[in-house]
């Protein structure tokens, strides 16, 4: 008797999020919205709270695992400048393709010019640069593992390996003891994304349940925008990069990433979809050390789908307030949200940190902010899911390009 085959995740992930979208849209019309915030999104909840859960571990052991699978500090180096180059260049790139779109859409009259909030919006303050360095080195090893601040799990990761590959033989019981923890926090990493269906479905139902109305109302030209911005740049550079550096098609390339973009779409977290990111970018052929190094990294300071984002919102609030950027103001727009995406927590509206920034740089009020924070969490869905994908994309170049350098020191 043949053993009935079962529905792979993605596929199962696909069928939450439509069954979401549909049930979302059903108490939508039957004004029962809250239905699905006080009985489905706690579940979705629960969901997300297990992987941030999980996240601290999985990034802390998975680098230090990684580090030393490497077996040296220079390898460790050259994937870290590759890897940061990767990034600097795609944002840079997303910085532009949002502003062309941006400047299209403003041009031909679409962004509604619209009045002020009446309630100011606070938003936290971007700190600055030089207190996100400082920051990024912690004071207190479990405070940083307690606020899950994930710079500073990462420097700290890369001192315990680094330590752990320059002390050799002597770290041999460090070695193991991290070998061991790992396996087990992989396993439990894989019983979270089992569940993953549950959380798409209850976080989709309830984001279209609630937020339906204002899809539909003046700022959905500004989030078409935004859209088509993540869409190009998705099929346009992710496409190419695999395409040119990882030699993998398009095709396999986002049918691989398929359940770490939906997963991304819908928890808009970026530090979330970690273990599903992993899984998805080893099975299209990342070796796991590199993987374990990226996509954390990437979870932390890969913003692209953000940078997009920012730039389309900053055009449309700055034809809000009757100001006409000029080429000097939007360099300045890519220059700051290149530089803004570093330090930025990869969670849910993170990317209204950033974007006071960038309105603070424009002399543009922050307080106009509030006219797009009710739909900020369409927006995060869509920049999130392209902020993932870049760090998947970035692996497998990554990748690509150490086996070559093993290549030719071979050779």
């Amino acid at each position: 008797m043949k053993k009935k085959k079962s529905l792979s995740l993605p596929m199962q992930i696909l069928i939450a999020l439509i069954a979401g979208v549909i049930v979302g849209f059903i108490c939508y019309k039957a004004g029962v919205a809250d239905l699905t915030a006080n009985y489905l999104k706690p579940f979705g909840d629960i969901f997300v709270n297990l992987l941030k859960f999980i996240v601290v571990p999985v990034v802390l052991l998975s680098m230090i695992e990684g580090i030393l699978s490497m077996g040296d500090l220079r390898q460790v180096g050259s994937i870290g400048w590759k890897t940061m180059a990767y990034f600097t260049c795609t944002t840079a790139v997303a910085c532009v393709i949002g502003l062309v779109l941006g400047s299209l859409f403003n041009n031909a009259g679409l962004f509604p010019v619209l009045a002020p909030p009446t309630e100011a919006f606070e938003v936290k303050e971007f700190s600055g640069f030089m207190e996100v360095l400082v920051g990024m080195f912690p004071s207190n090893l479990w405070k940083a593992f307690f606020d899950a601040n994930m710079l500073q799990v990462i420097v700290i990761a890369l001192f315990f390996g680094g330590a752990m590959l320059a002390a050799g033989e002597k770290s041999k019981a460090c070695r193991e003891v991290v070998s061991s923890l790992y396996a087990v926090v992989d396993q439990l990493m894989g019983f979270i994304i089992r569940l993953s269906p549950i959380g798409v479905f209850t976080y989709m139902a309830w984001v279209v349940a609630t937020q339906g109305a204002e899809i539909l109302g003046s700022l959905a030209l500004v989030l078409l925008c935004a859209y088509i911005g993540y869409f190009v740049h998705a099929i346009i550079i992710y496409s190419s990069t695999v395409r040119v550096f990882a030699g993998i098609s398009p095709v396999t390339f986002f049918k691989g990433v398929a359940a770490a973009m939906m997963f991304g779409f819908t928890s808009a977290s970026s530090a979330a979809t970690l273990p599903v990111s992993k899984e998805c970018a080893e099975k299209l052929g990342a070796d796991k050390e590199v993987s374990a190094f990226v996509l954390p990294l990437g979870a932390t300071i890969n913003m692209d789908g953000t940078a997009i984002y920012q730039c389309v919102t900053a055009i449309f609030l700055a034809t809000c307030v009757g100001m006409n950027l000029t080429l000097s103001q939007m360099v300045t727009i890519v220059i700051t949200a290149t530089l803004a995406s570093i330090g930025t927590a990869g969670t849910p509206g993170s990317g209204l940190i950033m974007l006071t920034m960038v309105l603070s740089t424009l002399n543009i009020p922050v307080d106009y902010i509030g006219l797009i924070f009710a739909v900020d969490r369409l927006f995060d869905m869509g920049r999130t899911c392209m902020n993932i994908t870049g760090d998947i994309s970035c692996s497998l170049c990554v990748t690509r390009w150490q086996q070559k350098s093993k290549q030719r020191h071979n050779a």
